[in-house]
């Protein structure tokens, strides 16, 4: 019996064209380079656009900007099948998954065809600032400036913790545009970088416990000049209600990841264990492997048709945020449990890089933690009923 999710029905035939391509993408040209990503702590930035010249970049974003014309389905195979490959290091989750969409949902017509069209070739690769070294998941506390000067907006603060930092050619920008507001008070802005921008610097490539070979920097702004036109939404005041209402995704994204590294980790646990003998026969003839694995593709089989439920509802537009926290909060926490469990089972040798079960173990940990710490989600949960 399979524990992937072969049978679900958002993946239509058309899906599983592109579900090949995918697959041979990244087990083919993107994770045998894990290991060299990893050293240099980025991605190499020519493989967004090998991704563009596929048509694999920016499958979910209309044609029109440049993008394949597909649904959040097309987005959601690629993060599934480029976190089973183990070839996370590519920040697709934040530059597609994210900022494309903001762009998609706020920005104006000639700011889509421009920026959207560059982010689909993968010649451009987006960024969202909205973490501050003080503020975490507060997002109310951010300190951020935004002061109107003319025609421009000149923006200085600082923040940590950016996905892409290193490489973004596009970073979504939130500020305070009016301090006495609270969250009234944020905006939302666009700013187009590149090394050698004024008042733009990249700080610190960030050393994590996983995910070492993603780009994840501090950003800071000095007066970094940005023109008012580039305000999403078209005025001020609006940042905060934009972030609320595309975090449902975001979140969404986090348990897809999350829930692929389960599948990937039990199906090679499997593997592991009916290959490697002790006391004279395979590992999973023993009966507490047996039960620990039949424990854990449990536990991965029910949470996925939780969240294909999830990715149904959100591709027809009735995911509610109240759900998106429930399957960010459970399935980010059993994945924990599942890899944890599975790790165990391939004993020594589970705490050695050479086996991906120990990478998994490292990278798992920052979902618990990534769009909103797993605490905000039960408070989210909480309000709504």
């Amino acid at each position: 019996m399979s524990t992937t999710q072969s049978t679900s029905t958002w993946i239509d035939e058309d899906l599983l064209d592109v579900q090949s391509l995918l697959q041979d993408f990244f087990t083919k040209e993107v994770a045998p380079l894990e290991e060299k990503f990893q050293a240099q702590g980025a991605p190499d930035k020519a493989l967004y656009a090998r991704a563009g010249e596929l048509g694999l970049s920016g499958m979910s974003i209309p044609e029109e900007y440049g993008g394949g014309g597909g649904t959040f389905a097309n987005l959601a195979l690629l993060l599934q099948e480029q976190t089973k490959a183990g070839a996370g290091s590519l920040g697709f989750a934040v530059s597609e998954g994210i900022v494309a969409h903001y762009l998609l949902a706020y920005a104006n017509e000639e700011q889509k065809v421009r920026w959207l069209a560059k982010m689909c070739s993968g010649e451009w690769v987006g960024a969202i600032a909205m973490t501050e070294p003080g503020t975490g998941s507060d997002l109310q506390a951010i300190t951020t400036r935004a002061v109107r000067d003319g025609d421009d907006y000149l923006v200085s603060g600082s923040k940590t913790f950016i996905s892409n930092g290193q490489l973004c050619d596009l970073v979504v920008i939130a500020a305070k545009t009016d301090t006495s507001l609270g969250a009234k008070g944020i905006s939302l802005l666009v700013a187009e970088v590149n090394d050698d921008t004024p008042g733009f610097s990249r700080g610190r490539k960030l050393d994590k416990l996983g995910l070492k070979g993603q780009d994840t920097s501090e950003l800071f702004f000095e007066n970094l000049r940005i023109p008012a036109a580039n305000i999403l939404g078209g005025e001020e005041g609006k940042g905060f209600y934009q972030l609320m209402n595309q975090l449902p995704q975001e979140r969404l994204i986090t348990a897809i990841m999350a829930q692929a590294m389960s599948e990937a980790a039990v199906e090679a646990t499997l593997e592991y264990t009916k290959t490697r003998e002790a006391f004279g026969k395979p590992l999973f003839e023993l009966q507490n492997t047996r039960f620990e694995l039949a424990e854990c593709a449990t536990i991965t089989r029910v949470n996925r048709v939780f969240l294909d439920d999830c990715i149904t509802r959100h591709v027809n537009g009735g995911l509610d945020a109240a759900t998106a926290s429930m399957a960010k909060y459970w399935i980010t926490d059993r994945t924990a449990e599942v890899v944890d469990r599975c790790q165990q089972l391939f004993g020594g040798y589970g705490y050695m890089m050479e086996y991906p079960i120990a990478g998994m173990y490292a990278d798992n940990r920052v979902l618990r933690v990534l769009a909103g710490a797993n605490e905000v989600m039960k408070e989210l949960i909480a309000r709504s009923l």
